[in-house]
């Protein structure tokens, strides 16, 4: 009977949790699911019709476009923020001068809303108006000048470094509570066989941080997958299509042109592609047993 209670009770702590799992995220994917294989307008009744969204969209020359533009982020991103974000936590795990300042400086960038993000680098990188051209013509520079955001080339690259830039102290954060859980006991160790940096944090650190690595890693993937609303506000993904990613280009089908399915489809390929690779990535680190 002690048992039984006790089942009894994780159980009842356990299906509210199911509950507003199901309806909030489950519910959704398989409903967007279900209408990427509809042709539906937003009104009336959705029409089954089978694939014909699915080979609509491999044909799709913007579709391909927006999967090369979310593939240079998430490469940029994905390297730029696991690297530098980890390089800095070591800098300040150690006991330096106005460690708490530069944290919540590096911090601070992450508790800015990603609205606000995009009108503070679209008045950095706008070809017209931004400071980085700007200067560039008052120092007589003005054949290093580009359209940093807007082109056709350089808009995601300079969206992967906006991204980048928002989430490097949040990532920073994490790494640093990775490193404060490593045993002092077993730095000192290190440090007395005579160990150096480099030493110390190659054969050491890393092993003992595979956790946090892979949790920040997974974080970075899902986190590129979602990015929005600063290619909203950056370049709207334009010009002609050009700087959309998956997601910016999923809503515009689906909001702005009002094909429901053909941008439900694109949402299942995007949150399918972001699945096979964390799947990937967490196959390739597991751990092997010994």
């Amino acid at each position: 009977m002690k048992w039984l209670s006790k089942t009894r009770y994780k159980i009842c702590l356990l299906v509210p949790t199911l509950l507003v799992y199901m309806v909030f995220i489950i519910l959704p994917i398989g409903m967007a699911i279900g209408y990427s294989f509809t042709k539906y307008s937003g009104i009336g009744k959705a029409q089954f019709n089978g694939i014909t969204n699915y080979i609509r969209l491999f044909k799709d020359r913007l579709f391909w476009i927006s999967f090369k533009n979310t593939m240079i982020m998430f490469v940029l991103a994905f390297v730029l923020l696991l690297t530098i974000s980890f390089l800095i936590a070591l800098l300040l795990n150690n006991k330096l001068k106005a460690v708490g300042f530069s944290k919540a400086l590096i911090f601070s960038p992450a508790i800015i809303a990603p609205i606000i993000v995009g009108i503070i680098w679209v008045y950095i990188l706008d070809p017209n108006i931004g400071i980085i051209n700007s200067v560039l013509d008052a120092i007589g520079a003005s054949e290093l000048k580009h359209k940093w955001i807007g082109g056709n080339v350089l808009s995601p690259y300079s969206i992967a470094v906006i991204y980048f830039w928002q989430q490097l102290g949040y990532l920073v954060t994490v790494f640093v509570a990775g490193l404060k859980m490593i045993p002092e006991e077993v730095i000192e160790a290190v440090q007395i066989d005579g160990a150096s940096f480099w030493q110390k944090t190659l054969y050491v650190t890393i092993p003992m941080m595979k956790s946090t690595i892979s949790t920040v890693s997974v974080l970075i993937i899902t986190g590129v997958f979602k990015i929005f609303e600063i290619v909203q506000q950056t370049t709207g993904g334009g010009p002609n299509h050009m700087s959309e990613t998956l997601v910016t280009y999923s809503y515009s089908m689906t909001f702005s042109s009002s094909d429901y399915g053909y941008g439900m489809s694109l949402a299942t390929i995007t949150f399918v592609l972001s699945l096979v690779i964390t799947g990937v990535y967490s196959l390739l680190t597991k751990e092997r047993s010994s």
